[in-house]
C-alpha cells in the first residue's frame, strides 16, 4: 500500500441515545490513525444530540463531522453522510454496531490496495459480522457467510455480506447512491447496485477474512420484518427476474429450518 486512505464511518441516528455511545467508543477506540466520523442526525427529540455535541466536546484525535436536519428516513440520511464525507472509503455504523475489534480499520487499511486518484485501487471490501444483544453481548456469528469472491451475482442468495462489513470506495458511493424508493432494502440493493458497476469496470473486491463488525440485532428491518421480506422480493426481483427469485426464496424457506 503506497499511501494510508482516511476511511469514513458513517453514522445516521434518530432518538438513538440509548445504543449510541457504544458507537462512539467504538470509534474513538479505533488504532488506525486516518479515521472520520460522520454523524447524520434526524432532529432526534432524545438526548441524541446532546451527547453527540459531548462526543464532539472531548476532542477526539479523528475528524468529527455533524449534520442536523431533517431528512426523507434512513437512506435518505446514509446519502447525506456519503455527500458530507471527505474520506477515500466510507462504511456505514448505525448506533448500536460496533467494530469487532480496536484493530479492525487497520486490519481493513492492510487489504487496501490503494493510491490517491488511481481509479484501479480497490472498489470495495468486505468481511464477517457477528451479531450482538443491547448489552453488546455475543448472540451467534451470522448464519450467512461472506463468500470467498463477492459479485452481484452473490446475493441471490441472500445478503451474504452485512452492509456494515461492506467498505467501498466513496468517488463510487457517490455515483450509487441509495435509492430512496426503498424504504427497508435498499442496502441490498446498493450493494448489487455498486457491485454491477463495479463488475463492469473489472475493479478489484476483496475479501479481508475478518470480522469486522458486531451488529445489534434490533434494527429497523428488525422491526419492520414482514415489510422487510416484501421489499426485499421487490429488489431482488428487478435485479433477478420473477423465477430466479422465485426459487431462491423456496430455498430461503428450506434453509431457515435446517438452520434453526
Amino acid at each position: 500500500m503506497e499511501a494510508t486512505p482516511l476511511i469514513s464511518v458513517i453514522t445516521c441516528t434518530y432518538n438513538a441515545e440509548a445504543t449510541l455511545e457504544r458507537t462512539l467508543l467504538s470509534v474513538t477506540g479505533q488504532t488506525y490513525p486516518c479515521v472520520e466520523h460522520v454523524i447524520v442526525d434526524g432532529c432526534s427529540a432524545d438526548g441524541t444530540f446532546a451527547l453527540v455535541q459531548r462526543y464532539v466536546e472531548t476532542g477526539h484525535r479523528q475528524q468529527i463531522r455533524v449534520i442536523r436536519e431533517p431528512d426523507e428516513g434512513l437512506y435518505d440520511a446514509m446519502n447525506k453522510g456519503v455527500k458530507h464525507a471527505t474520506g477515500d472509503y466510507v462504511v456505514f455504523l448505525n448506533a448500536g454496531d460496533t467494530f469487532h475489534e480496536s484493530s479492525t480499520l487497520e486490519k481493513i487499511a492492510r487489504h487496501l490496495d490503494w493510491e490517491k486518484g488511481d481509479f484501479r485501487s480497490t472498489a470495495i471490501a468486505y468481511g464477517e459480522t457477528d451479531l450482538v444483544d443491547g448489552e453488546g453481548q455475543l448472540i451467534r456469528h451470522r448464519r450467512l457467510k461472506a463468500p470467498e469472491r463477492l459479485t452481484w451475482r452473490s446475493f441471490r442468495q441472500g445478503m451474504l455480506v452485512c452492509h456494515q462489513s461492506f467498505y467501498v470506495r466513496r468517488d463510487l458511493a457517490l455515483a450509487i447512491p441509495y435509492d430512496l424508493h426503498y424504504r427497508y432494502s435498499a442496502d441490498v440493493d446498493w450493494c448489487i447496485r455498486l457491485l454491477k458497476y463495479v463488475g463492469r469496470r473489472r475493479l478489484s473486491v476483496v475479501n479481508t477474512h475478518e470480522i469486522l463488525t458486531d451488529y445489534l440485532s434490533e434494527g429497523m428491518t428488525t422491526k419492520n420484518h414482514r415489510a422487510s421480506l416484501l421489499e426485499r422480493w421487490r429488489v431482488m426481483q428487478h435485479h433477478y427476474g420473477w423465477w430466479q427469485t422465485l426459487a431462491m426464496h423456496l430455498w430461503f424457506a428450506v434453509r431457515a429450518v435446517f438452520l434453526r
